[in-house]
């Protein structure tokens, strides 16, 4: 991998990351393709919306279709046809979202498929071997995720298994390196702490301290505290993880919550909400969310939002897709997708623009002038 700060414009960002299969230029919205493919849309939908890499579950695609079948077809851009960059996650976040049907020790995290009941056991060293038949360019190591709020002596010990994982991962991934395996894979670490300002500074600087990691993540985030304590945390994290090296924020968030934490200093975001909000009838516009469902739209000959290039908006009014949604047709699901990834990754360019420009405090205060004014 190679990184290189373009500019910043107080502790924004605009950086270039280049992999094996395509540069990508930060702030940087990755889309959600949980089990290779991101819900109703396909590879050539994904390359016309402009996105640079996309995101792979690594708990679902090794329970169906198995790692080792997408091997066989030459790894997920073999598989899935998309040419450009995968990050995959590690399953963590399964095991804490399915925590009724796993469990985690000292070694790794024990779970139950939830699709046959079949047990499996993730360590360090499994998840990575998992990734390595993905060819995955970046490769998220397994981490100890906790709900918040959580006791400091239950944060404490998510520090600690996840600081020993890192080391075990990283020590695994150079060893297997030096035989050829995964050479043009990347590897982050995942930096822990809930919202303890004292543990995330320990967490941080532990794992930091692991320079052969690529890149690090901030995660167990957006877990269900307040969004101005993720805010106060991001922005407090940040300061201990090295400047030459890609952020991630791990599953965040709302149009906001990028703004927001594109100012902290963040490069990189993932969220499932733009195409799960798209299919139960929620949109994202400059001026804000509408709910494509409401009566008022049945006869509005506008597309979804007047200022939207996207092909949705370009061919479609809201009445058409008021019909589409009402009627469950299956079209609805992609051209609402379509425009709500357009939505994301178009606010991605104009952050980036705007800090290439050294107007992103400008570029803000538009940002939330437009959600104050009425609909058009």
């Amino acid at each position: 991998m190679r990184f290189k700060i373009d500019k910043t414009d107080g502790n924004a960002r605009a950086t270039t990351i280049e992999t094996a299969h395509s540069t990508i230029q930060t702030p940087v919205f990755m889309p959600v393709g949980t089990v290779g493919s991101v819900k109703s849309l396909d590879a050539k939908d994904m390359l016309d919306l402009g996105a640079q890499i996309i995101l792979g579950n690594t708990y679902h695609l090794y329970l169906r279709p198995d790692d080792k079948v997408i091997k066989h077809f030459g790894g997920l851009h073999g598989f899935t046809k998309f040419p450009n960059s995968f990050l995959t996650d590690s399953g963590g976040f399964q095991a804490f979202s399915l925590s009724d049907i796993s469990k985690a020790d000292e070694k790794g995290i024990m779970f139950k498929s939830h699709i046959d009941g079949s047990k499996h056991y993730f360590t360090p060293q499994k998840v990575l071997d998992i990734q390595y038949n993905f060819n995955s360019d970046i490769m998220m190591i397994l981490d100890d995720l906790i709900a918040l709020p959580a006791t400091k002596e239950r944060v404490a010990l998510s520090i600690q298994r996840t600081t020993q994982w890192a080391k075990e991962a990283i020590e695994y991934h150079m060893s297997q390196k030096e035989k050829g395996i995964g050479v043009d894979q990347n590897i982050f670490a995942i930096i822990q702490g809930g919202t303890d300002k004292e543990a995330r500074k320990i967490s941080a600087t532990q794992l930091c301290s692991l320079e052969d990691y690529d890149g690090y993540a901030i995660g167990g985030l957006s877990v269900g505290e307040a969004n101005q304590e993720m805010y106060d945390t991001v922005e407090w994290t940040t300061q201990f993880m090295p400047k030459d090296k890609p952020r991630y924020l791990m599953g965040v968030g709302t149009p906001e919550d990028l703004v927001e934490n594109v100012e902290r200093g963040v490069d990189m975001f993932d969220c499932v909400m733009p195409t799960r909000n798209a299919r139960n009838g929620t949109l994202f516009t400059s001026f804000g969310k509408i709910n494509i469902k409401a009566a008022k739209f049945k006869l509005d000959n506008n597309p979804i939002d007047p200022e939207c290039t996207c092909y949705t908006c370009k061919n479609y009014t809201r009445g058409y897709l008021t019909h589409l949604f009402r009627a469950k047709e299956l079209t609805y699901f992609r051209l609402a997708s379509l425009h709500n990834l357009h939505y994301y990754l178009n606010l991605m360019k104009q952050m980036r623009e705007a800090i290439l420009n050294e107007k992103f405090a400008d570029f803000k205060k538009e940002f939330y002038a437009k959600r104050n004014k009425k609909m058009i």
